[in-house]
């Protein structure tokens, strides 16, 4: 196919709206990781789809919010703010059950914007009468010059064929910016540290998954049959795939949140580490031995040196 359109799509808006699962919809696939809790998304995340000759690069981003206590929140309103300079069109979500402040936080950053802007609300699959939502939609018209305005449920897929069409039309022509086999800029250590990050997010409660991030620290290939996987039993030979040898460092700020991540007598971290191998192993497609390691880094949150030493540049 000769791609003859390509440009840059943003997708912002307040934590825990679905912009990640979003990305994962348009693309058909699982990039960005997802949670319920909000801040699960720190950096960009770019996402790359050929559709209708034309090259749409995705861009999930962190959701911008108005608490800055720590480095970590003004560095992830930074990432989100800059995007927008950068990229052909912004999607701007929102909860389509209701207007939150956080939402007039977006709204305001989109007032010296020149780009085209589409409002996509989100999740219309948990309303009940839909019809609530045109007194919603005729005031923010009213407020902004909105391209388009479209209901969607990220989720369920519904009206995504919609969202898409408007996109293509948006996009400027020009070649493809990214090879046409390529889905992402992340690297794959990028992408295991992220499904590490995930299960911690999932089987730890309150505010410890945000004092956590991970670290790669080893990745390299086996010739078959060469290493015991404990994680399997010692007894079991790793003989009919290739095994890919990973080791991770979970960071952790205080030497509590260190023993809730490990758990009584390993539990917690080997499930940790059990659920992250399983998809790891399906995204590889091969066999992975992983090493999880738990380590301290007092403040990592709110120092900006340390945030720069595990990666957030």
């Amino acid at each position: 196919m000769t791609v003859t359109q390509s440009g840059m799509v943003a997708i912002i808006g307040r934590p825990n709206v679905g912009k990640s699962t979003l990305l994962n919809c348009l693309l058909d696939k699982k990039l960005s990781i997802t949670s319920p809790k909000p801040q699960t998304t720190r950096g960009q995340i770019l996402g790359i789809k050929i559709i209708d000759q034309a090259q749409i690069i995705y861009i999930d981003t962190p959701g911008l919010h108005q608490a800055e206590k720590r480095a970590i929140n003004r560095y992830m309103n930074r990432i989100a703010s800059a995007v927008m300079l950068e990229v052909d069109v912004i999607i701007f979500m929102i909860n389509a059950a209701a207007w939150h402040d956080e939402d007039e936080l977006v709204l305001r950053k989109l007032q010296n914007i020149t780009k085209p802007v589409i409002l996509v609300m989100n999740k219309i699959d948990l309303l009940k009468d839909k019809t609530k939502l045109l007194p919603m939609m005729d005031q923010l018209q009213k407020r902004y010059h909105f391209v388009q305005m479209i209901p969607i449920s990220a989720l369920k897929a519904d009206n995504i064929t919609n969202l898409e069409k408007e996109i293509v039309y948006l996009l400027p022509a020009g070649p493809p910016l990214y090879p046409e086999d390529q889905v992402t800029d992340k690297s794959v250590q990028f992408q295991i540290a992220e499904i590490i990050r995930e299960k911690i997010i999932q089987t730890t409660e309150k505010e410890l998954p945000y004092a956590t991030t991970v670290e790669i620290e080893q990745f390299k290939y086996i010739p078959r049959g060469k290493l015991r996987d404990k994680a399997m039993g010692d007894a079991q030979l790793i003989q009919e795939h290739q095994l890919i040898e990973i080791g991770a460092i979970i960071w952790v700020e205080r030497p509590g949140q260190k023993v809730i991540i490990i758990g009584k007598q390993g539990a917690q971290l080997k499930k940790i580490g059990m659920q992250a191998r399983r998809d790891i192993e399906k995204m590889l497609n091969c066999k992975v031995f992983l090493r999880l390691w738990v380590k301290i880094k007092k403040h990592w949150t709110d120092d900006e040196r340390a945030l720069r030493s595990v990666g957030y540049e």
